[in-house]
């Protein structure tokens, strides 16, 4: 537990370093904090803060730095949030068109870069229980069927079905009409669990068109989309100290161009609710042992689908950088659902 002039003066250490990047002295922390503190009292106390692991003095310096467990005391109980204003809100609504899914995707990860001078980073939305709009069967040559599978999002969807025998076309219209007429706009499971009947009591050779059908369908609509779109990342070549070290930046880019430690990382805090901060070590990916990430989950339709963050240095302004990335996760969310 910390007294209260302790934890006044570690919220002050770390809104100083955080704003300069220089170790925080007695004489910085006397003129911030507004407490009536000789330096003598501040240094017993930064003692104790540097016992507790929650600050540490560099060699080359009096003055004191936060450690990952200060950050994480700072972001969890002292942190005063800066909401955006009004203003800043509808421009980020404007920038995010629901036009096209993956536009959108990429313009939140620039956007979050932007509005950071970091990295932005989305995870390109997973489908699940993906709806059909329409399906439209194309005869293309012996035992070989077109499949068009036009989204509920308006995205399409094309693949070529090996049949057992020749369909006519007036039986893959048929097919068609059977499909569209009764189950546009329901997602493939659905389709499976009320046809059941409709199937069995249908020609066999048309049953067997709609099985090759709702399989493909469900391959095009239900592949797993290990992507994700990042931007912004040469930014972290300017953040002062950081940038330093050659080798880090060297193995934080591996982790941006393999981005698959970076991805099961989005995962992860894509089953929590609200926004995640990873500091440091916390994140178990080793070359972000010196960076944070900062990340939200967002939705489509009230369904979870992706996660955005931005990956910065720990000494990050988290106050400011909390509530972009939540209100981009629930501008992101807004623009990708249908109303």
């Amino acid at each position: 537990m910390l007294t209260e002039r302790a934890r006044i003066l570690l919220k002050t250490l770390v809104e100083r370093y955080i704003a300069d990047g220089q170790p925080v002295g007695s004489r910085t922390l006397s003129q911030y904090a507004a407490l009536d503190l000789s330096s003598a009292s501040i240094r017993n106390v930064m003692a104790e803060l540097e016992a507790m692991g929650l600050v540490s003095s560099p060699h080359t310096s009096a003055g004191r730095i936060p450690t990952v467990q200060g950050y994480r005391l700072f972001v969890d109980s002292l942190m005063t949030v800066q909401p955006l204003n009004n203003l800043e809100i509808d421009h980020l609504a404007a920038q995010l068109h629901p036009d096209d899914p993956q536009r959108v995707v990429s313009h939140a990860s620039q956007l979050l870069s932007q509005l950071t001078q970091f990295a932005g980073v989305v995870m390109i939305p997973r489908r699940r229980n993906a709806a059909f709009q329409q399906i439209e069967f194309m005869r293309l040559a012996e035992k070989r069927v077109l499949l068009i599978i036009v989204t509920t999002d308006g995205e399409v969807q094309n693949r070529v079905l090996t049949t057992e025998r020749n369909y006519t076309s007036a039986e893959l219209t048929h097919a068609a009409q059977v499909l569209n007429q009764h189950y546009a706009g329901t997602t493939l499971a659905q389709v499976r669990q009320h046809m059941q009947a409709e199937l069995q009591s249908l020609h066999q050779d048309i049953n067997g068109l709609m099985n090759l059908a709702l399989n493909a369908s469900d391959e095009a609509l239900n592949q797993p989309n290990e992507g994700l779109v990042l931007s912004g990342e040469r930014n972290l070549l300017h953040v002062a100290g950081f940038s330093s070290d050659m080798d880090r930046v060297r193995r934080l880019f591996d982790l941006f161009e393999q981005k698959t430690s970076l991805i099961q990382l989005l995962d992860l805090s894509q089953r929590a609710e609200g926004v995640q901060i990873f500091i440091g070590t916390e994140s178990d990916v080793v070359p972000l042992d010196e960076c944070s990430v900062v990340t939200a989950p967002y939705q489509v339709n009230g369904e979870i689908v992706g996660t955005l963050g931005v990956v910065g240095p720990t000494r990050m302004a988290y106050e400011r950088i909390v509530p972009i990335v939540d209100i981009t996760a629930k501008l992101l969310s807004n623009a990708l659902s249908f109303h």
